[in-house]
């Protein structure tokens, strides 16, 4: 088995990356057979942006600060954890937005895809689902849609539902809302189509963020499931994200 270890700058997880290197060696992510990161969650969602189109599978370590995607570190039998991994397809959203000044940006997010209020005023948002209105104003600091493995991220920090792996729906949760006061949000088909628009964006300016990519001044976002991607994370069978997210649901 071919192997890639990529580290993130944390002191840890470089120690980490050398311990392993000198048991098992490594690739280049191109040529390996599984890309293995270490560090935390942040690290894990650059990684799988940079390796994407690789088709590799990916096997996180904890060496950071959050590891919801990864699996605990050790630096024994990795070839054997390694064969015994189950795997879980991830399928990423896909932002379009459009800025103030007419400029397109295409961004992909494998948690979640969120607006934000970029002054210390609330935000006015439209809401449609494929191209009917929903909300015709929503007044909030922000709205975020979540995928299923980022549910119980920021999505459940704003009070939005934790999604089963394979409950194919997305999470629609307002951040704040102010009006209307008791609109906490929607849980839709992974098909639909969401449409965000700023209805007073000189005012009251927004910002967009996929994942990390944030793109300022946004006057409209589309979401939407990505059909042409997709990237595969293995989890020690004692460990898998499947249950993680399940137990998420009854820790107090």
């Amino acid at each position: 088995m071919q192997i890639a270890i990529v580290a993130s700058q944390a002191p840890a997880a470089r120690e980490a990356a050398e311990h392993l290197l000198a048991q098992y060696g490594s690739v280049s992510p191109h040529e390996a057979d599984v890309i293995v990161a270490l560090g935390g969650d942040g690290f894990m969602l650059r990684t799988l942006h940079q390796y994407l189109d690789l088709g590799k599978p990916f096997y996180g370590m904890k060496l950071g600060r959050v590891g919801f995607l990864m699996n605990q570190y050790r630096d024994n039998d990795l070839e054997s954890r390694l064969a015994r991994a189950h795997p879980a397809v991830l399928h990423p959203l896909e932002m379009r937005a459009t800025t103030a000044d007419g400029e397109e940006c295409v961004e992909l997010a494998f948690n979640e895809v969120s607006l934000l209020r970029q002054s210390n005023q609330a935000a006015h948002l439209r809401i449609t689902l494929n191209g009917d209105e929903k909300l015709d104003e929503l007044v909030c600091d922000g709205i975020l849609v979540s995928t299923p493995a980022g549910s119980t991220a920021y999505n459940l920090s704003a009070h939005g539902p934790i999604l089963p792996l394979d409950a194919n729906v997305l999470a629609l949760t307002p951040i704040s809302p102010f009006r209307p006061r008791r609109w906490r949000g929607a849980i839709l088909p992974y098909t639909t189509r969401v449409g965000l628009r700023s209805l007073d964006p000189d005012k009251r300016p927004i910002s967009a963020t996929a994942d990390y990519h944030e793109v300022r001044n946004v006057l409209s976002v589309e979401v939407r499931q990505s059909g042409q991607h997709a990237v595969r994370l293995l989890f020690d069978p004692e460990h898998n994200l499947e249950q993680r997210i399940l137990d998420e649901q009854f820790l107090l």
